[in-house]
């Protein structure tokens, strides 16, 4: 369970304003991409995230190319999951891979508005603020030890490391 803020955004917050595509080609740590997570959408941001905030959006976030660093650069900027109606099917995946929890709540999106302060429970489905409780389905033994891990990559080491 981790506590954090909301930012709140809307629909089809494509890979292009999540991490501008002019340095797609650049190479960079995860730090320095956290610099420039959402800046042209909410110039804001990347200066005020704190670990463990939260992003909520409305349908279809993710959208547009398959670049991992639009997940890597929320994750690198301590964004502990981003809670939309729906999302881009390979921006799902390649934040789960990366160890970003992605998370379908209508409720939460009609409900929560930036600044709110949230509380996460993965195991049990829920999103907890002032406003209320929210239910998601809750993620698999299997994704929340992806997450915990650090992504994909850390826990198919440890994974490995086991046997």
């Amino acid at each position: 369970m981790s506590q954090g803020k909301v930012w709140k955004y809307g629909d089809n917050v494509n890979t292009d304003v999540i991490f501008p595509g002019r340095y797609t080609y650049q190479i960079m740590p995860p730090e320095e991409t956290a610099k420039h997570a959402l800046e042209d959408l909410d110039p804001e941001f990347a200066g005020s995230v704190r670990s463990g905030d939260v992003i909520v959006a409305g349908k279809n976030f993710g959208c547009g190319s398959s670049r991992e660093q639009a997940a890597a650069c929320l994750k690198g900027a301590g964004v502990q999951a981003v809670v939309a109606r729906s999302f881009a099917r390979i921006y799902f995946r390649n934040a789960i891979n990366l160890g970003l929890a992605v998370l379908q709540c209508d409720e939460a999106v009609d409900a929560l508005e930036k600044g709110d302060a949230v509380e996460l429970d993965f195991a049990k489905g829920e999103i907890r603020s002032a406003k209320g409780a929210f239910r998601f389905l809750p993620l698999p033994d299997f994704v929340i030890g992806i997450l915990e891990a650090g992504g994909l990559l850390e826990y198919t080491k440890k994974k490995l490391a086991k046997e």
